[in-house]
């Protein structure tokens, strides 16, 4: 494994304002791309992500100092390649003109929405997928036929330059560019006028980059995390629910915006769930230190929030279950842990958790448990196991979250005729398939008449027998 390789060089305001300007000055040229050329693009972008799929791998592989190489390619790559054919198929009639109907009192005229490219636009990437956070809204901008800046993680500096040097050699630098660069570069990015900006991370830069959106009036889509719940029914399998929550809670280390962040179990099948998943882990990973399945958290200073977070658990008494308690502590990979009596004194229970460390909740009725969920922000994700349709459709019906899983987990955001966004604190827009087009399009209305104009017959002046006849057909 080789180490981490040096930042590069921050850019200036004036770089990140040169290459606005450049790719505003391009758009200009080509306002409308047709579809032939965006599809191009698409595949082009494609076909280089297949091509360097293994120089990808080990980047990120790099950046966590032990990134499971099936993880980036079922996490990353899969979704990645398989949201651009998906955008490749359908653009055509993404691109369409949607025919309106025009009401009897304005014939006789046309009416359509025409979907325009808004111009260029901004895609901030986090860091704990540094490749499909980053391919997937740039799949969306350029199919809806957008110019597109990206700023990259700071903390994924081999998976950033791998990046860069693959869109540098498939694409023009007025069309996709890639900035690197440290937290300065991040908040001058945030500053420029684009015609959309899309960031994905924690809440509280959101509300930064929202703050530097606005001195613009750019308009912005926010994907932001949370803490995810997952509840438990009171008839489901416990080994089936347990295995898909350990899932989603294990896969990256717990390093995924919509990964469970904490269970709720019904009272009476607490300690029986927490074995059930004790054991689901250890069959997925039966050792942690030196296993390669398992990923590493990003860099030393998450490691250490994450051990405040357990350490904090235990000294206001909550009960915390180490899965992997007799193996040595090996890099970075720190092993799973079940956390029970937990309170909301805790921080475990007040910030998004983004590790492997999963609090256990009793509930005693799913009512109690929709009001627990429901007394707290509405998370990213929420995911329930049970398989009477009827509680299925009590909780969608009585909770508010950006997506829903029945039965599963993370599933739903690889889904590539999906939305994914967020709701209020978890986040604004959505993007993915159609809705990213739709996102990173101005829905234009486009009202036509010809020369025949019956709307001469309400002009002033006013008080005309016609015009009371109008009055008398369309009001009432």
């Amino acid at each position: 494994m080789t180490s981490p390789i040096a930042l590069p060089p921050v850019h200036s305001d004036t770089d990140l304002e040169a290459t606005f300007a450049a790719q505003r000055k391009a758009f200009t040229g080509n306002p409308m791309p047709p579809a032939a050329q965006r599809r191009q693009w698409l595949k082009s972008l494609r076909e280089a992500l297949l091509a360097d799929q293994q120089q990808l791998i080990e980047a990120v592989d790099t950046d966590f100092s032990g990134r499971s190489a099936d993880e980036t390619l079922l996490a990353e790559l899969l979704p990645s390649v398989q949201g651009i054919r998906h955008a490749e198929r359908h653009l055509r009639r993404w691109m369409r003109p949607d025919r309106r109907a025009v009401g009897l009192a304005f014939q006789p005229a046309s009416a359509r929405v025409l979907y325009q490219p808004l111009g260029v636009v901004g895609i901030i990437v986090p860091w704990n997928y540094p490749l499909f956070l980053a391919i997937g809204p740039l799949t969306c901008a350029l199919a809806a036929g957008n110019r597109v800046m990206l700023k990259l993680s700071e903390a994924t500096p081999a998976s950033a330059q791998a990046l860069k040097t693959l869109l540098e050699r498939v694409f023009p630098e007025d069309l996709v560019s890639v900035v690197l660069g440290e937290v300065a570069v991040g908040q001058a990015f945030a500053r420029l006028p684009f015609d959309h900006l899309l960031f994905t991370g924690a809440t509280s830069v959101g509300r930064q980059v929202m703050l530097a959106a606005a001195q613009n009036l750019t308009p912005v889509t926010l994907e932001l995390g949370g803490k995810s719940p997952a509840i438990v029914s009171a008839s489901v399998p416990l080994d089936a629910a347990a295995e898909r929550i350990a899932f989603g809670k294990t896969l990256n280390a717990g390093q995924t915006c919509v990964a469970p962040d904490y269970v709720l179990v019904p009272r009476e099948r607490l300690e029986a769930f927490s074995d059930a998943y004790s054991d689901a882990v250890h069959r997925f990973y039966p050792r942690i230190a030196d296993n390669p399945d398992y990923s590493a958290i990003i860099n030393p200073r998450q490691l250490q929030r994450l051990q405040q977070l357990l350490d904090d658990a235990r000294a206001k008494g909550a009960r915390v279950v180490d899965l992997y308690p007799d193996e040595p502590r090996q890099g970075r990979r720190l092993p799973p842990h079940l956390l029970l009596q937990v309170n909301d004194d805790m921080h475990v229970m007040q910030d998004e958790i983004f590790g492997p460390l999963l609090p256990l909740v009793p509930y005693d009725s799913l009512d109690d448990a929709l009001a627990y969920i429901n007394q707290r922000p509405r998370p990213l994700a929420l995911y329930y196991f049970g398989y009477a349709r009827a509680e299925q459709e009590h909780v969608l019906q009585h909770s508010h979250s950006g997506g829903v899983c029945l039965n599963d987990t993370l599933l739903h955001v690889a889904q590539d005729d999906l939305p994914f966004g967020g709701i209020g604190p978890s986040g604004m827009g959505h993007y993915h398939g159609h809705e990213g087009f739709l996102t990173f399009s101005k829905a234009k209305a486009v009202l036509a008449k010809q020369r025949l104009n019956a709307a001469r017959l309400i002009y002033p002046p006013y008080g005309k027998a016609l015009q009371r006849l109008v009055y008398k057909l369309f009001i009432r």
